[in-house]
C-alpha cells in the first residue's frame, strides 16, 4: 500500500502541474458562471421600455388601450394604414419598437398582429397580448351586450389549475430543478471519461516506451495499477473543489454586488403590474410570474447545493473508482493504439448510455425502467443526482440512496478485482492483437 501511495503522489503532483489542468481549473467555473449571468440578465425582460405604434384605421380602439397606465410600454395611435416597408424604414417611425395592426374584422376574428423590430420577450409578449385582449374585451362588452364590464368580470374568471405532487404540495421540487441534478450528473461523467482517458493514455505510454518493466521491477502491478487510479483521482477531486469554490464566490458576489434587487423576491414591483384595479389578483399571477426569473428562484432558494455537492461527490468517487479500473485495464491490455480505440468505443456508449438515463429519469422518474437504471452501478450516478433534484428521497425512501451507494461501491471493488487481474497479465504483452479469447484467458489465470 506503501507504494500505491507513493505512485498516487506521483501522479497527482505530475496532473497538478500541468498548464491544461491549471487552465480547466479556471476556465472552467468560469465559463460556468458567464452561463449563469447570461441567464440572470436575460432571463427577463431585454427591454425594460416599448414605444409600441398601433394602427387604427377603422377607430376600434377609439385612441385607447388600457384604463391605468403600464410604465413597460408607450402607445401612439395612427389613423391611416402604414405599409410594412414605411413602417421599418421611415425616419419618423425609427422610435417605435413595434406596430401593433388593428384590422376592421378584428372583433369577428379576434386577431391582431405585432410586428417588432427586435425579438421581445416572454415577459413584454404577455404584456402586449393582455393590453390589446383587455381593450376589444370593453369594446366588445359594450358592443354586444348589456352587461356593465365591472359585471361581466366578476362573471370571467381565469381558472388556474395547479399540478402538485402529494408529498411535495409545496411544489419545491419541479422539472426545472431536475435539469440541475442532470448538470450534477453530466459533470460527473464528463469527468470520469476525462480523466478515465488520463489513465488509459498513461498507462498506454509507459507500456509502449518499456517503462513500466523497470517500475514493476520495483512495485508489483496491482500496486501500479491503484496508484495511477488514485493519483489520478485526486487531482479530478481538487479540480472538483477549485470549482466549487469559484462557483460559490461568484455565484455570492453576483447575489450582493451584480443583480442584489432582482434576486430578492420582495423586490418584484407588484404594483407596476396592476393595470386593472377590477382584476387585480389576476394580474399579479399572470406578470409576477413572468416578471421574476424562474431561473434565479431557482439557483439561489429552492436548489440544497449541500446535499447535492455531498453526494456528488460521493457518487463521482465510486463511479469514477468503477470507470476508472476499466480504462486502466483497457490501457494494460492493449498491444497497439488501434486495440485501445475498438474497446474505447463500447465505453463510450456506456457513458452515453448513463446520460440518456438521466434524461429518461427526467421525464418519467416513476417509471420501473427508473428504478432499474437507480441500482445499476454504470447508471447509478446520475440517475441519483437527478432523482435527489426532484425531491425523490423524501421520509421512507432515504435508505435507497444508501443502499444504491453501497452497491455502487461493491461494485467497484469487483471491477477493481477484476481490471487488476487483467493489469497484472496484460500489462507485459507486447506486440499482440487483443481478442476476447486472450481477456478470458487472462481473467482465468491467478
Amino acid at each position: 500500500m506503501k507504494n500505491s501511495i507513493l505512485i498516487a503522489i506521483r501522479e497527482w503532483k505530475e496532473r497538478m502541474g500541468s498548464r491544461s489542468f491549471i487552465l480547466l481549473s479556471l476556465l472552467g467555473p468560469c465559463i460556468i458562471l458567464c452561463f449563469i449571468y447570461l441567464l440572470f440578465a436575460f432571463g427577463g425582460s431585454s427591454k425594460q421600455h416599448w414605444n409600441v405604434l398601433i394602427v387604427d384605421p377603422t377607430g376600434i380602439m377609439q385612441n385607447r388601450i388600457i384604463s391605468s397606465e403600464d410604465k413597460s410600454i408607450s402607445y401612439s395611435f395612427a389613423d391611416g394604414y402604414i405599409e410594412m416597408n414605411e413602417f421599418a424604414n421611415g425616419k419618423k417611425y425609427q422610435s417605435f419598437d413595434a406596430l401593433l395592426e388593428v384590422n376592421e374584422k378584428v372583433l369577428s376574428n379576434k386577431m391582431g398582429f405585432v410586428f417588432y423590430r427586435d425579438s421581445p420577450s416572454i415577459r413584454m409578449q404577455t404584456r402586449l397580448r393582455y393590453h390589446f385582449e383587455r381593450r376589444l374585451e370593453e369594446v366588445m362588452v359594450k358592443e354586444f351586450t348589456s352587461l356593465s364590464l365591472k359585471d361581466f368580470r366578476k362573471i370571467k374568471q381565469p381558472m388556474s389549475v395547479y399540478f402538485r405532487d402529494v408529498y411535495d404540495p409545496k411544489n419545491e421540487s419541479s422539472d426545472i430543478g431536475s435539469w440541475v441534478g442532470f448538470f450534477y450528473g453530466a459533470i460527473i461523467f464528463i469527468f470520469i471519461f476525462l480523466f478515465g482517458m488520463t489513465i488509459m493514455r498513461s498507462i498506454s505510454r509507459e507500456k509502449s516506451n518499456r517503462i513500466v518493466e523497470v517500475i514493476l521491477a520495483s512495485v508489483s502491478p496491482n500496486q501500479l495499477m491503484i496508484g495511477k487510479i488514485i493519483g489520478v483521482g485526486l487531482s479530478a477531486l481538487v479540480q472538483f473543489i477549485i470549482w466549487i469554490l469559484i462557483i460559490g464566490l461568484g455565484l455570492y458576489l453576483m447575489r450582493e454586488n451584480i443583480f442584489p434587487d432582482m434576486l430578492d423576491a420582495a423586490n418584484v414591483n407588484i404594483d407596476d403590474l396592476k393595470i386593472q384595479s377590477e382584476n387585480q389578483s389576476y394580474q399579479e399571477t399572470i406578470f409576477a410570474s413572468r416578471e421574476y426569473n424562474q431561473f434565479i428562484e431557482l439557483i439561489y432558494n429552492r436548489v440544497q447545493f449541500f446535499n447535492m455537492t455531498a453526494f456528488f461527490i460521493l457518487f463521482f468517487i465510486s463511479g469514477y473508482i468503477f470507470y476508472g479500473a476499466l480504462f486502466a485495464s483497457i490501457g494494460a491490455t492493449m498491444g497497439s493504439e488501434s486495440d485501445g480505440q475498438q474497446f474505447i468505443i463500447p465505453l463510450i456508449f456506456l457513458l452515453l448510455f448513463a446520460l440518456f438515463s438521466g434524461y429518461y429519469i427526467l421525464n418519467y422518474p416513476e417509471s420501473p425502467l427508473g428504478d432499474i437504471l437507480h441500482y445499476l452501478p454504470f447508471t447509478s450516478p446520475v440517475v441519483v443526482m437527478v432523482k435527489l433534484s426532484q425531491g425523490y428521497y423524501g421520509p421512507g425512501h432515504v435508505y435507497e440512496i444508501y443502499l444504491t451507494l453501497i452497491v455502487l461501491i461493491i461494485s467497484s471493488i469487483i471491477m477493481l478485482a477484476i481490471a487488476s487481474r487483467l493489469y497484472k497479465n496484460g500489462i507485459l504483452q507486447f506486440g499482440h492483437r487483443v481478442r476476447l479469447k486472450h481477456l478470458f484467458k487472462w481473467l482465468a489465470k491467478s
